[in-house]
């Protein structure tokens, strides 16, 4: 949709889709302990209609994060143990020789990915091959066999998961499909006291019953104020400059950069920021962007498409740390416009 000043949310509009958004966060807080960050961030990137990567350790969580949230907006979830030898089609679906009255035909039966919610459980113990499965639907919402087109379900969401730990036996995930995951998120342990609040008040762990549940038409309605958030030229030109000063042969690159990263984000990170920053903004209960929902946003679009090199393992310099470092260095250079931002 064309980001016309005539066509912006009004703040009494977007009123009753933050508080929605609100409350679904609330519920989801009060049903996972101990991780509203995060899910601020996959709400975030589930409005934004982009697909998430979570890293962390077994136990903590991840799948009962998507079970609550599918549950809550009535999509339907399939969930997918990834291991070596899972092939293309156990996920896509196949076609099988059946007999009809017409003689034997072939049946599509569709796979795990024709659904709204798929979480991808430890994505990167499967093949390339297998992991290559996921591209097409990541990116266009379909996938081809036997050169027939089929659409998945609308919305689609892809979340995976992957381990940090353990790497024996596994296949880091290729650049090209790491750059289609609009946010990598860090699944962090739990601290000491949400997990007392757990062990004594929730036997076996059990997450307690919720009967909140967004409506189909309240889900659009999310939708259609997300289309309707504004960009303002100067906020797109920060986060144009912010994506151009993480390759090391830009201008705009930091000394920090130059000498710890090898290669910078593409136009698609400069894309997703543009969305999340939409997300962070109707979040907030603002119809515009600013540059502070920018700046909420960055890491976990950045984080995995900025690619470090040896000096950055030496040195003990994280994906982060540079991203962090450009940040207060465009603020400090006067990159940014303080206080209200022009509409044109």
């Amino acid at each position: 949709m064309a980001n016309r000043q005539d066509e912006l949310i009004t703040p009494g509009e977007l009123e009753p889709v933050t508080k929605l958004l609100s409350e679904i966060l609330t519920r989801m807080d009060a049903m996972l302990l101990g991780r509203s960050q995060l899910h601020k961030m996959v709400l975030i990137g589930l409005i934004s209609r982009g697909h998430i990567l979570l890293e962390g350790v077994p136990g903590v969580g991840k799948t009962a994060l998507i079970r609550v949230l599918g549950r809550m907006l009535q999509l339907q979830f399939n969930r997918v143990q990834f291991t070596p030898d899972l092939m293309p089609g156990d996920i896509l679906g196949s076609h099988i020789l059946q007999e009809s009255q017409n003689g034997r035909i072939m049946k599509f039966e569709p796979g795990a990915i024709f659904c709204n919610f798929l979480l991808a459980d430890e994505i990167n113990r499967a093949s390339p091959k297998t992991q290559s499965a996921l591209l097409e639907a990541m990116q266009e919402g379909a996938v081809t066999l036997l050169g027939q087109n089929r659409k998945l379900p609308v919305p689609f969401f892809v979340m995976a998961s992957q381990n940090p730990i353990e790497q024996e036996g596994t296949y880091p995930l290729p650049e090209a499909q790491l750059d289609r995951f609009l946010f990598k998120l860090q699944v962090l342990n739990t601290p000491a006291g949400v997990l007392e609040d757990i062990i004594t008040g929730r036997r076996r762990g059990e997450i307690p019953q919720d009967d909140f549940q967004v409506s189909p038409s309240q889900l659009e309605s999310i939708f259609a104020a997300m289309e309707r958030i504004f960009l303002p030229r100067a906020v797109a030109r920060y986060i144009s400059r912010l994506t151009e000063a993480t390759h090391p042969d830009s201008s705009e690159a930091s000394e920090q950069v130059k000498k710890y990263v090898s290669f910078g984000a593409s136009p698609r990170a400069a894309i997703a920021m543009a969305e999340a920053s939409r997300g962070h903004a109707m979040l907030s209960g603002r119809p515009t962007v600013g540059f502070e929902d920018v700046r909420a946003v960055a890491p976990a679009v950045l984080n995995h498409r900025v690619l470090l090199n040896y000096n950055a393992r030496f040195d003990k310099v994280s994906s982060y740390d540079v991203i962090d470092s450009l940040l207060m260095g465009m603020d400090e250079a006067g990159l940014d416009l303080p206080g209200e931002v022009s509409l044109k």
